[in-house]
């Protein structure tokens, strides 16, 4: 639902700015707004953007006029707009994950990234599943690793969640998090401020500047490092569970994939790497 609104907040402000009605939308409001966001956004994105409109004119139960035919159209001519295809983060994969996890400082703060990337890496999160982890998701097996309930991601809205696994390697590191974090903490992982961790959860973004700022750590060339987002983990899990023989229904089951064509885009990479080793 944050998405929903958080897209309706940025067509309200451009509604003002334009000095327009934002609600209940015209379509000539729709369709000028499709056209202005598609000078910065991708296809994608603009897309998402009118799906959230119409969720909120649904909600307020209000007449819905982003089907019309002209707004459609609309958005036809901003996928005509922008043929090329999305760009695909760069897999954080194993080789660069133990590069990542060598380049922690032996602080807090290298603690809690450490057993997040591992973590997000391990268990195909997305950012926001990562961050949405609670202490109480997590069981310690006899076999020293964990269970990890991710419980709800963007294609499960409905919160019936998903079980995985880690490694003793991901287990010590989250030991070492929360021994020195303490107990009584709602999330599993947590700001850290002035030497202390703060009851509240991070935000989405922090994956991925975590994810930029241990490359860099790394030692990595700054083009490398801009290629890396806050999917990288998820990416780059995928494409080595490829790479270890593992079949499409596997990996998306691994991953809570709905969609087979998003889980090739992400899989492209990792065959070129097959055919060429």
């Amino acid at each position: 639902m944050r998405s929903y609104y958080s897209d309706v907040e940025i067509y309200v402000q451009w509604c003002a700015d334009a000095g327009r009605v934002a609600f209940p939308a015209q379509i000539a409001t729709l369709c000028a707004f499709l056209e202005a966001q598609a000078q910065e956004f991708a296809p994608a994105t603009v897309r998402r953007r009118i799906y959230s409109i119409r969720k909120i004119h649904r909600l307020l139960h209000l007449s819905d006029p982003t089907g019309d035919e002209e707004v459609n159209l609309a958005l036809r001519r901003v996928r005509r707009a922008k043929l090329s295809r999305p760009k695909q983060a760069k897999g954080l994969t194993r080789a660069y994950l133990d590069r990542f996890l060598a380049a922690q400082p032996e602080t807090p703060w290298g603690w809690r990234n450490r057993a997040m990337l591992a973590l997000g890496y391990e268990c195909l999160t997305r950012r926001s599943e990562l961050v949405a982890l609670r202490s109480e998701d997590l069981l310690w097996r006899e076999d020293r690793t964990l269970r990890v309930m991710i419980r709800r991601g963007k294609a499960d809205q409905f919160g019936q969640g998903r079980i995985a696994f880690t490694s003793s390697r991901s287990r010590e590191l989250v030991d070492a998090w929360l021994a020195w974090r303490g107990p009584d903490y709602e999330y599993l992982f947590c700001p850290i401020y002035h030497g202390r961790a703060i009851p509240r959860p991070l935000s989405c973004t922090s994956i991925k500047r975590l994810i930029k700022d241990a490359a860099r750590a790394a030692g990595l060339d700054p083009s490398v490092v801009a290629d890396f987002s806050g999917h990288s983990m998820r990416v780059g899990a995928a494409q080595d569970l490829l790479r270890a023989g593992k079949d499409t229904a596997s990996i998306m089951r691994a991953g809570g994939w709905k969609s087979v064509n998003v889980l090739a885009r992400y899989l492209e990479q990792a065959e070129h790497n097959v055919w060429h080793e």
